[in-house]
């Protein structure tokens, strides 16, 4: 019996710009984790519809974030971007997994309480399955390790319960078949159609909060472009924003410690040292004792440095539509032939009659 080919699977939804918490947090640990793994990245327009039905200009959207994981250094021949609706099979597994996950799992997702709010009655259906379709995102590949966030660490557990659902209600079918792969659980072997998907956390996680304030996360969705820097944002918008970010009147402190009661402070130390790819100590050391009227300009140049050509190739890439267009139908293409390898044993385990 065969194990599972390593295999890294994410997504990033079409929805408003790309700022520097999603490139720090997510596109370049894509980005590196290229050189380890086999790699499918996925625009999920699908998912963008759960919580909005209507959006401005979809298409538009899914083209900018396409032009950033070019821009960021993804290489779309050596691995797969594509987006989500491209490949049908995606929805297929989703309505599969609908029927093995338990309504009780949905109702406890973190997520879905936030964004459903008070009137969870008026929240769409698909908001609340939005977790299965995740699931089928992954396992349609038969991903076996996940980059993921705390914001996402829940839907990836439940990724893990339905596969292990689908494995031991199918168990007697897959075993018939043949089709079983030998996977790891604690210190037992055990065999299943699905991988149980490990979350993949490379380094220490980067958690970019808004520049207008240290206490919420920086966001798309936030009326304030100050709160914010935009991956398409030139070197002087940059840097303006840096500077205009709130702090508080005391210098930086000598010791790490000092930073607790201090957020304004903390995420800007924070901003440094990831795009520095330097420790938070390494940054106190040089900087403590001084004056943001000293730091701020020093954080300014480097966002500049790192972010600037970044933005520059994003939109140049961006403005090359029938290029765009063309990695994501190559990606669609070569995606769609492993999703329905896939699906076809998922039918034949299932008992569903398809030619």
């Amino acid at each position: 019996m065969n194990s599972f080919k390593p295999l890294v699977f994410s997504g990033v939804q079409p929805t408003g710009n790309l700022h520097l918490g999603n490139y720090l947090g997510a596109i370049r640990k894509f980005v590196a984790l290229q050189e380890s793994h086999d790699c499918i990245y996925c625009v999920v327009d699908l998912h963008s519809i759960t919580a909005q039905l209507v959006h401005d200009d979809l298409p538009a959207q899914t083209r900018s974030i396409t032009a950033a994981f070019l821009a960021a250094g993804i290489d779309p021949k050596k691995h797969i971007v594509f987006n989500q609706s491209r490949v049908m099979q995606h929805a297929e597994l989703a309505w599969v997994f609908n029927c093995v996950a338990r309504i009780g799992w949905m109702n406890r997702m973190t997520q879905f309480k936030d964004k459903a709010g008070k009137d969870r009655e008026n929240a769409s259906l698909g908001l609340l399955a939005y977790p299965s379709l995740m699931a089928a995102d992954i396992l349609v590949y038969r991903a076996t390790h996940v980059p993921v966030g705390d914001d996402q660490k829940q839907h990836l557990e439940l990724t893990r319960d339905i596969a292990a659902k689908f494995n031991n209600d199918f168990s007697r079918k897959i075993a018939s078949l043949g089709v079983g792969v030998e996977m790891q659980m604690g210190e037992e072997n055990v065999s299943g159609f699905f991988p149980l998907t490990e979350p993949l956390i490379e380094g220490p996680a980067t958690r970019v909060m808004s520049l207008r304030d240290g206490s919420k996360k920086m966001s798309k969705s936030d009326p304030s472009d100050l709160s914010r820097i935009n991956l398409t944002d030139d070197a002087d918008t940059i840097s303006k924003k840096i500077k205009k970010a709130k702090t508080d009147p005391e210098p930086l402190p000598s010791e790490l410690d000092g930073l607790k009661e201090r957020p304004e402070a903390d995420n800007l130390v924070g901003i440094y040292a990831a795009l520095a790819e330097r420790s938070r100590q390494d940054v106190i050391a040089e900087f403590g004792g001084q004056q943001f009227s000293v730091f701020k300009p020093a954080l300014a140049d480097l966002a500049v440095d790192r972010l600037a050509p970044i933005a520059a190739e994003m939109r140049r890439i961006y403005a090359d539509t029938a290029y765009v267009d063309s990695v994501l139908r190559d990606g669609g293409e070569r995606a769609g032939t492993i999703a329905e390898g896939t699906m076809k044993t998922v039918r034949e385990i299932i008992g569903l009659l398809a030619d």
